[in-house]
This record gives C-alpha cells, sequence and structure tokens, in this order.
C-alpha cells in the first residue's frame, strides 16, 4: 500500500483505537465564581481566547485563577497546522473595535498585564501587525 503525504510528512491513515486518558490528565471546567466571571466577560465583549479556540485543557485552572489569554484578528487562522485545534479557514474582516474590547476586558478583569496572541492572518499584507499595535495602545 502507498504511503499517504500530507505538507511533506507521512501520515496515519487508520485511526487508533482511543483508550480512556488517565485519570490525572482529565481535567474538567470548574463552575467556580472565578471561572463564570472570566467566562462571562469573553461572551459579553465577544472575545476569543487561545484557551477556548485551541481546547486548552487548563481552561478550568487559569480562568479560575482570572487569567486568560485573548486571541485576536478573529477565531479562524489561515494556516492548518496539523498539531493546533484552532479553526482554520479563509476570515472574516478584521474587527475594528476589537483592541477597544480586549482593553476594556483587561481594565475589568484588573490585570498586571495581558497575554495576547492571534491567529495566523496571511490575508492581511501586515500579517495583523496593526491589529497588535492597535490592541496594544487601546
Amino acid at each position: 500500500m502507498p504511503a499517504t503525504f500530507f505538507r511533506g510528512r507521512r501520515i496515519r491513515t487508520e485511526q487508533a483505537p482511543a483508550g480512556a486518558k488517565p485519570r490525572w490528565l482529565t481535567v474538567r471546567a470548574p463552575g467556580t465564581a472565578g471561572y463564570r466571571r472570566l467566562k462571562r466577560l469573553v461572551r459579553e465583549q465577544s472575545l476569543h481566547t487561545v484557551c477556548e479556540e485551541a481546547n486548552c485543557p487548563n481552561i478550568g485552572e487559569c480562568w479560575h485563577h482570572g487569567t486568560a489569554t485573548f486571541m485576536i484578528l478573529g477565531g479562524v487562522c489561515t494556516r492548518a497546522c496539523a498539531y493546533c485545534n484552532v479553526e482554520h479557514g479563509q476570515p472574516g474582516p478584521v474587527d475594528e473595535a476589537e483592541p477597544a474590547r480586549v482593553a476594556a476586558a483587561v481594565r475589568t478583569l484588573d490585570l498586571d498585564y495581558a497575554v495576547i496572541t492571534s491567529v495566523d492572518r496571511d490575508d492581511l499584507v501586515d500579517g495583523g501587525a496593526s491589529a497588535f499595535a492597535a490592541t496594544i495602545t487601546a
């Protein structure tokens, strides 16, 4: 049977049977007040976080403590990295109001610093650099 390749790498063509995850690896998002507060804020401000978009298993612990990694430029990446859970495809237009909403969330959470990342936006001339600048200065 010929090998199957994707982006120059050999890929597995059959799915291995999935076993149960070890108990120490299985985490559930707690329903703590801190977690619910951050989740509500993210929804109200229409923000994206890498925590949610990449299905991070530590979201419960981080959000419980009031920390999150904000992801700017939407929730759709122009690349399709095999290791990443972020949705990929053709993203919509840049939301010009997003920097102000991220800044408002940082103020509401009373953070000393904020972690900001983004999806790749190969469709933008500057790759999204101006969105980072606008978010940082907001």
